[in-house]
């Protein structure tokens, strides 16, 4: 039943109808990409990967060709399924070989975030690093999204790209929060090629400024015209490889030319009668699930909205799910990983929860990773599509690294590798990191789905849990259910909250032992939903985007 008290929250927009299509994502001009998409045929597949395109160019902060692409989708023959689309460590990327190189150079400090105390006596000693060659993986997302159009769309690729193609040789104005962002790349980005490509005269683009990004528009009318096959094999795998080796890297035209997609089953569980499917690993779907079924032994989906006991079991839930996640979760090609998502297992979980909080360690696989960010976007059609479509660097700009004249900035998902060979998730030739992304899909009903996603780091699963449990528990409609005051349980323990979470609720978490810690909204996430339900009127298609973000949910 809803909860009384829901009123006094005021959902701050409105959840999106339409008759034909929606999409939902973090930037307005790549939603408006995406319904162009549908009115010009496309179903919600095509609308996925022109949107992403897009994102590629219009909120190049977070995304890019240099980087993965990730989908889970339900299909209008009620299909549910799942694509993978991220590389591995490059064949010559061993433990040995990167403390080898990191041996030899005078000053490591440029690979870890604010410098990370380290010089080159502390060699021995250094994590993974989080920017430079190192930590480069073989990118993903050319053949995710060739692969997502060709098996699932209705159109080319040379259509889906065309709109990108658009914003990056003719322009666009910079959005607010993107415009916030842009402005670390003045820092990251040292090489002259990488300046040329990111920023205008040396400095990021303010808000409303037009942007062109013409070097990487050439990259995509290159894939448009030639197939993926040109960033894997072709003149661009060149210039990738070449970027990696001369910075002292492994990569090789030999390792791209090896990644191929795949398309695998999700993994799911059920949730007071919904069911919630994510990506199995080596994402991070799995402590999404966990978390799940210990809330809902715990019953804490039970209790009133604006309670503490609310928020104090879903965080103990969320604490147990991030310890087994961050201590099994790793490319299954290389170890066995244990059924975190057993409802067996999370009663068991659940019976270490009291009514305090609980001192339960997160064991992250790279602490830098904690507050990455990401896009995400959503759509559904009215032919029954509705998918998860989440593409990403790692961590805003990636690598620090711009593949030549490409435009293409690489990411450092080889970041979440550990150097200790005991680790998990240590580094391996041919291995896939950990992978934080998550795009899900929910069956709240026989003829009711919806897909959805909530990106930034390993607030991802947290932010999975809370949308759903405010649509499924306390009956809010989606944009309010997005809207809500969020919580995260961090790596070091606390329990940050955001500001508008009332006082008074934040006072009564402390007295139950929780630390906890008041972040900017940023700091919570940015989700989409889009959802299609069946009814003996027809089909209502809707959406709702993440507040805390730039973007909007667009239907026609």
């Amino acid at each position: 039943m809803p909860d009384p008290d829901l009123d006094r929250f005021t959902s701050r927009r409105s959840t999106t109808y339409a008759p034909n299509g929606v999409v939902a994502t973090s930037q307005p001009l790549a939603a408006e990409a995406g319904v162009q998409t549908l009115r010009e045929g496309g179903n919600a597949f095509d609308a996925a990967v022109a949107t992403a395109a897009a994102l590629n160019v219009v909120e190049p902060t977070s995304t890019g060709l240099g980087g993965d692409v990730f989908a889970l989708y339900r299909t209008a023959d009620g299909e549910v399924g799942a694509m993978r689309s991220c590389g591995g460590a490059p064949a010559d990327a061993t433990i040995e070989n990167v403390r080898a190189a990191l041996a030899e150079k005078d000053d490591i400090s440029e690979y870890y975030p604010d410098d990370g105390g380290y010089a080159v006596d502390d060699t021995e000693d250094a994590g993974m690093p989080f920017y430079g060659p190192h930590a480069v993986t073989v990118p993903g997302t050319a053949r995710g999204w060739e692969a997502t159009v060709e098996e699932l769309g209705r159109l080319s690729l040379a259509d889906v790209l065309a709109p990108a193609i658009e914003y990056a040789t003719g322009g666009y104005p910079v959005s607010e929060v993107i415009a916030s962002y842009w402005s670390g790349a003045e820092d990251l980005f040292t090489d002259e090629n990488a300046r040329e490509a990111y920023l205008q005269d040396g400095s990021a683009p303010e808000v409303g400024e037009m942007a062109t990004l013409p070097r990487l528009g050439e990259s995509m009318r290159k894939i448009a015209e030639r197939g993926a096959d040109v960033v894997y094999e072709g003149e661009i795998a060149e210039q990738i490889a070449g970027e990696v080796q001369k910075h002292g890297g492994f990569m090789t035209v030999e390792d791209l030319a090896d990644f191929e997609p795949e398309f695998i089953d999700p993994v799911s569980t059920t949730y007071n009668g919904a069911q919630i499917y994510e990506l199995p690993p080596n994402n991070q779907g799995l402590i999404a699930l966990e978390t799940l079924n210990i809330a809902e032994e715990l019953g804490a989906g039970e209790y009133p909205l604006d309670s503490p006991e609310r928020v104090h079991y879903f965080a103990e839930a969320t604490k147990r799910a991030f310890h087994d996640g961050h201590r099994h979760i790793t490319d299954p090609e290389y170890e066995e990983i244990p059924p975190l998502n057993s409802k067996d297992y999370a009663a068991e979980r659940a019976d270490e929860v009291g009514e305090t909080a609980s001192d339960v360690s997160f064991g992250v696989p790279n602490a830098n990773a904690e507050d990455a960010d990401t896009v995400l976007l959503t759509a559904a059609d009215d032919e029954g599509n509705v998918v998860s479509y989440i593409n990403s660097r790692f961590a805003g700009f990636g690598s620090g690294l711009v593949a030549g004249d490409t435009g293409i900035a690489l990411q450092n998902r080889g970041a979440s590798f550990s150097l200790d060979p005991e680790h998990p998730n240590s580094l391996e030739p041919g291995k896939r990191p950990f992978h934080t992304l998550i795009p899900a899909v929910a069956k709240f009903g026989e003829d009711d789905w919806a897909a959805f996603g909530v990106m930034g780091g390993y607030m991802q699963p947290q932010g999975h849990v809370q949308v759903i449990s405010n649509i499924v528990d306390y009956d809010m409609p989606l944009q309010a259910a997005l809207d809500y005051p969020r919580w995260r349980y961090r790596e070091d323990g606390s329990l940050a909250v955001e500001g508008r979470m009332d006082g008074t609720l934040q006072t009564k978490l402390a007295r139950m032992g929780h630390d906890v810690r008041v972040l900017p909204p940023v700091s919570f996430g940015g989700a989409q939903v889009t959802r299609l339900e069946e009814t003996d009127d027809g089909d209502v298609l809707s959406g709702a985007t993440e507040p805390r973000k730039d973007g909007t949910a667009s239907g026609y």
